[in-house]
């Protein structure tokens, strides 16, 4: 059997897993050891995304998830939480590419594009001929995107957005960016395709600035968007994207990608602070011989095994359409809260050898901060259980003076 120190899976379950599965998570695997680890630090470090690790992604047969057809995979559930999870494990930053790109761009243009729409960009995205993104928040409108500003207004056969969108993901390089804007005729959201130009600029009416001086997903550059009088033909808007609830749909179908990768940096914190444990000689005897670590290693090793075992559970509520938005959100905070709680704990471990970047640790924490806040932060994902748990909204409250 194949020691916990090698691969933190407790309570068996990738012996669960089909071939095919399994062949997908060590293929995601060796990616990361071969072409993420050799060069991460250094680009985490500079604040630059590791462009050579394209090809080898797209050779991957994992661009596009969900998606059947088009070039994409057609994934399952579960295979797509393996993916997360291998990224997560090996670098948050290439992870959120991953989902940028691969589910939230691509997968909208999946569901509320027509076919033309979807032949016209997605077996060029699957290839990463193209790069995508996805320009949903404001800087006023995180948690609340529903109230989302930016302004659609159609003239003739032309669309005009005005607006600002921040923390896009790659919003400053991508090929192919997806932006909702609220249609000024009805006050209902619409979707629309912003495509880079020939020259490789944009139009003038799209302006992205690079967001400098993050402390985590340090590789992966997201844009603070000034959209001033930006003309996108009618033929870009797609087609069937005609309200919030709309967008909510592509929402749910990639919701569950943050709680897996947050598995992966838990199994990556474990796997760091076990080795190192058995490494480390203080006082003549390596420090995992003393009580305090045995503690905390078996602590981190029983909230690895339930986070694994909610994913694991998720997916096949998922796969069956039986996953409510409040599961999703009881996943959500669970794995958020273990596994940065993990990375915190492996970070002590390794004391002060865990500020270096060569231990990886330190990466793995900051990119946590980071899974907390999105895809709904715990706050929100905790009054979206409450009012499971209660019927009694408590996202509004009526002023009293």
């Amino acid at each position: 059997m194949t020691s916990v120190l090698d691969h933190p899976d407790y309570f068996r379950l990738d012996e669960e897993l089909p071939h095919a599965e399994l062949e997908l998570r060590d293929r995601v695997r060796r990616f990361g050891v071969e072409h993420v680890l050799p060069v991460i630090n250094d680009h985490w470090e500079r604040a630059e995304f590791p462009e050579p690790i394209l090809a080898p992604l797209a050779e991957l047969g994992i661009i596009g998830g969900f998606i059947p057809g088009y070039g994409c995979p057609g994934l399952s559930r579960s295979a797509a939480g393996l993916v997360a999870r291998e990224m997560g494990r090996v670098d948050g930053s290439v992870n959120t590419f991953l989902g940028v790109h691969s589910n939230l761009c691509m997968g909208t243009i999946y569901m509320l594009g027509n076919e033309e729409q979807r032949n016209r960009w997605l077996p060029s995205l699957a290839r990463l001929e193209l790069t995508g993104a996805f320009a949903l928040t404001e800087p006023a409108h995180g948690s609340d995107s529903v109230s989302l500003e930016t302004s659609a207004r159609k003239e003739g056969d032309t669309w005009v957005l005005n607006g600002h969108k921040r923390w896009i993901g790659n919003g400053h390089a991508a090929n192919v960016v997806v932006i909702f804007a609220r249609d000024e005729a009805d006050a209902q959201i619409k979707a629309f395709v912003l495509e880079r130009q020939h020259d490789g600029t944009y139009p003038g009416g799209y302006r992205p600035h690079m967001i400098t001086g993050k402390i985590g997903k340090r590789s992966i550059n997201q844009a603070d968007i000034v959209i001033e009088q930006l003309y996108i033909p009618d033929e870009n808007r797609l087609a069937d994207c005609n309200s919030f609830k709309d967008v909510n749909r592509v929402l749910r179908a990639t919701r569950g990608g943050a709680s897996w990768e947050a598995v992966g940096h838990g199994m990556a914190a474990f796997e760091i602070a076990a080795d190192y444990a058995m490494r480390r000689e203080q006082f003549g005897a390596p420090i995992g011989s003393y009580q305090l670590i045995q503690e905390k290693l078996a602590t981190m090793l029983s909230d690895l095994t339930s986070m694994q075992l909610m994913c694991s559970r998720m997916a096949e509520l998922a796969e069956t359409d039986r996953l409510t938005d409040a599961m999703a959100s009881l996943v959500k905070m669970t794995t958020s809260r273990k596994a940065l709680a993990m990375c915190r704990e492996a970070r002590d471990i390794l004391a002060g050898n865990g500020l270096l970047l060569e231990n990886h640790i330190s990466r793995h924490l900051t990119d946590m901060e980071v899974v907390s806040t999105y895809e709904g932060t715990d706050s929100m994902q905790a009054l979206i259980l409450g009012r499971d748990i209660t019927g009694i909204s408590a996202f509004t409250r009526t002023l009293r003076r």
